[in-house]
């Protein structure tokens, strides 16, 4: 395994206590990084940083929450600059034609997997941007790209992560605070459970690799674009979908 230095930096990692955001947790730990857990289970958080070790805290967050978000950001910074943050937590709301979602689902969706993000950004960037330096990264979907059936409400909260990855990307240029995302194919995570199983399968009919992507896969991916090796990418989408893209 490559290692890519994050030596002295700290991360905060949204939905870190499982999945994709563990395993990124795990390889900006091996590579330098002290790791802050946000997530809104606490037992996962506590048995997360028990298999991480010492350079691994967790806060018990309501991401869809300003006050919440804003209590664990006083927190974070009050150890120190946050130089990375990762956002990552996200839900599918299950799957459903459009028209039969209740809307109660479709707002929690985006309240999650895009309100959220905005939260911990404007909780965060102010004080990267003080700082002269930061990588934040969000976990967006080839959903947010193509568009998947019965999955209206996830696709459109991927898609407006992407514009929001954009946005923030061009606002912050040369502050020294780089914004970018990735559009991940599907990973066998627990988020497999909210899906159905026929969706699951249409899912893996997508992709020409023939398999889904390990979260390992993607943490090395986030990893890198946590790191000042990523210097002149800003506001851009990086595919990591086994080849489903096709832009």
């Amino acid at each position: 395994m490559n290692r890519i230095d994050l030596t002295g930096r700290r991360a905060v990692v949204t939905g870190g206590a499982r999945g994709i955001g563990l395993a990124t947790a795990e390889r900006m730990i091996e590579s330098g990084a002290s790791v802050i857990l946000w997530d809104v289970d606490g037992d996962a958080i506590e048995a997360a940083v028990g298999k991480l070790g010492p350079q691994a805290s967790g806060s018990v967050v309501e991401l869809t929450d300003e006050t919440s978000v804003g209590a664990a950001a006083v927190a974070a910074l009050a150890g120190g600059n946050v130089d990375i943050l990762v956002n990552n937590a996200g839900i599918t709301g299950g799957n459903g034609k459009t028209w039969e979602l209740d809307p109660a689902i479709w707002r929690k969706t985006i309240e999650v997997n895009l309100v959220g993000p905005y939260l911990t950004a404007r909780a965060l960037v102010p004080a990267m941007a003080e700082a002269g330096y930061g990588r934040i990264v969000n976990v967006a979907s080839i959903a947010g790209k193509e568009g998947n059936p019965n999955a209206s409400h996830y696709s459109a909260s991927k898609a407006g992560l992407i514009g929001l990855t954009k946005s923030l990307g061009k606002e912050l240029a040369g502050s020294g605070v780089l914004v970018n995302c990735i559009t991940p194919a599907a990973a066998r995570t627990a988020i497999f459970d909210q899906m159905s199983q026929e969706h699951i399968d249409f899912m893996l009919s997508k992709i020409p690799l023939a398999r889904f992507v390990e979260p390992a896969e993607v943490a090395a991916m986030i990893v890198w674009l946590s790191s000042e090796d990523c210097s002149f990418s800003t506001g851009a989408v990086f595919d990591i979908s086994g080849g489903r893209a096709v832009y």
